[in-house]
């Protein structure tokens, strides 16, 4: 029995050395590399929970190799209200270290949570590996050059960080401000895209939001209530596109 469970433990130990080296692989950052990192929105280092153990990492590998990280269509039309889900809290930093909780939403009276006016509209692109950056930016730049005149909509890219050094707070600090340094403000467009970071372990919110690979992004468009209306991932097409710009279009006009 003994020699039994230090077998096992044997097999754990290298299958996680295999995932360390697999994410070296596929990763666009490497720590060996400082240079990237001061133009990268995160440090892209691989610490998942027991699910994604069992999943098993070169799932997500194969995944994306098959379909790009379309892990399933856009919707086509709107998600009716009355179907609609909220979107689960988060709570995430600016890289000026001031927090925010997303998502911004009215509440009964009318009045946002966070004393400010809700965005008729709000789209949210996740990131939870550098991977899914150029993903992120096929939905997120031509919704911003769409709506770059609107004040009634919110554009927010989430850089999940899920390392645990990563999350003490002198390094959370300076992370920060190199991300800030290497995000400046570009426009001085009316919408403004908000780029900002969650740290931490992100399993429950991922539970409820049912993502499970890490290697592509996500967008949600979500109603002044908070609610998700329209979703997508991978990379962007053209029929995606304008069915995001038109569900976006009816959101602002909905009373």
């Amino acid at each position: 029995m003994l020699r039994l469970k230090r077998f096992s433990s044997a097999v754990f130990l290298n299958s996680k050395n295999i995932f360390s080296r697999e994410e070296k692989l596929v990763s666009p950052i490497h720590l060996s590399n400082p240079c990237r990192l001061t133009s990268s929105r995160f440090l892209d280092i691989y610490q998942g929970s027991k699910d994604e153990m069992n999943r098993g990492y070169f799932a997500d590998i194969n995944e994306l190799k098959q379909h790009g990280g379309k892990i399933a269509t856009a919707n086509k039309i709107i998600i009716p209200a009355v179907a609609a889900v909220k979107f689960p809290a988060l709570e995430v930093n600016h890289s000026d270290g001031s927090s925010l909780k997303l998502p911004i939403a009215s509440i009964g009276n009318g009045v946002a949570a966070n004393k400010a006016e809700a965005p008729k509209a709000s789209l949210l692109c996740l990131s939870f590996r550098a991977s899914s950056q150029a993903m992120v930016d096929s939905w997120s730049k031509p919704f911003l050059d769409t709506f770059k005149d609107s004040n009634r909509v919110q554009l927010c890219e989430i850089s999940f960080i899920d390392s645990w050094l990563l999350t003490l707070s002198p390094v959370k600090k300076l992370l920060l401000r190199t991300m800030r340094k290497s995000n400046p403000d570009e426009s001085n467009d009316v919408l403004h895209r908000q780029i900002v970071y969650s740290f931490g372990d992100n399993y429950y919110f991922r539970k409820e939001l049912k993502i499970l690979n890490l290697l592509t992004g996500y967008t949600f468009l979500l109603d002044k209530f908070g609610r998700i209306r329209w979703q997508g991932s991978g990379l962007a097409t053209e029929e995606e596109l304008s069915s995001l710009l038109s569900c976006t279009s009816l959101l602002l006009d909905e009373e």
